[in-house]
């Protein structure tokens, strides 16, 4: 896909060599953007192979709202490296978007307004505090008022990113909708550009088709802003050169890509939908190439 293949030239041209809190060295970017017309196809990478079902379940565990990996660790093993021995983890995507904490009366400032139990999209917790689905929120924004500007989701709280072993990398998206088709813009903080970003690519242009079709609007774009872009660069010869991704991403750039595949999804409603439901088509692609997880 030309627009990814775009930005490992940006980052391997431009990148300036930055140490990393991983003790591996990497050539970053600050500010890298591009933007996918999600008319064209599935924006799953096709010039290596893309582990599709680790994808998937990945993408359901967000929006299960879950804020352990006891269930997804039973299909796929990428979140083990952050989760303790009983699969709680210290920050949770979908906890965030489904669950988002409302501050407690104590907490609230004078002047300050947030929702209370009665609001359509607020949970009572087993511990009678209260949290806000924002992707239901979104959904009903986008049905009842689709030219709002301010339908962002949230996976940032930042008394708990201060102190998180792996606080969230894709931290917000914003919907927009124009001439009937529905837009994403995704903002990330720090994004590893061999592993990540096509994970993320292909997640967000999921979860943009999922409320597409909850809400009878056509595929725009997926837009994605990262704030440090980067590749990560070991020198040859140190302890750390297993992890180098430079010389497979100079392969990957290097092959032709193939027509993208299509993605079909059942007509459910979003807290429905289950793995069976998504169905990926033509999907052709090259050889693997293997990238060690920096942790």
């Amino acid at each position: 896909m030309k627009e990814y293949h775009d930005l490992v030239k940006l980052v391997l041209e431009n990148g300036v060599r930055k140490k990393s809190r991983t003790g591996v060295d990497t050539l970053s970017y600050f500010g890298a953007f591009y933007r996918v017309d999600l008319s064209k196809g599935f924006p799953l990478l096709t010039t290596k192979q893309m582990i599709w079902k680790s994808l998937l379940h990945e993408v359901l565990w967000y929006l299960s709202g879950e804020e352990h990996i006891k269930t997804l660790r039973e299909k796929t093993k990428i979140w083990d490296a952050w989760a303790d021995e009983e699969g709680r983890l210290q920050t949770a995507y979908g906890r965030f978007w489904r669950r988002y904490p409302v501050p407690s009366n104590g907490a609230i400032l004078d002047g300050e307004v947030y929702v209370d139990e009665s609001h359509p999209f607020v949970n009572v917790e087993e511990n009678g505090t209260l949290t806000f689905d924002q992707i239901g929120w979104v959904i009903n924004e986008i049905k009842t008022n689709p030219n709002s500007r301010r339908m962002v989701v949230l996976a940032w709280h930042p008394a708990n990113a201060v102190v998180s072993k792996l606080p969230p990398c894709h931290y917000t998206f914003t919907f927009n909708v124009n001439d009937g088709k529905l837009n994403c813009h995704l903002t990330q903080r720090s994004g590893d550009i061999a592993l990540g970003i096509p994970f993320n690519l292909a997640a967000y242009s999921m979860l943009t088709q999922i409320i597409a079709k909850q809400t009878n609007l056509d595929l725009g774009y997926f837009a994605h802003t990262i704030v440090d872009a980067h590749i990560y660069a070991a020198d040859k010869g140190s302890e750390m050169e297993a992890y180098d991704h430079v010389e497979g991403l100079k392969e990957q750039i290097s092959r032709n890509p193939y027509d993208l595949p299509t993605l079909k999804i059942a007509d459910k409603s979003i807290d429905e939908l289950q793995f069976d439901d998504f169905e990926l088509v033509n999907y052709q692609h090259h050889p693997r190439i293997k990238f060690e997880v920096a942790v």
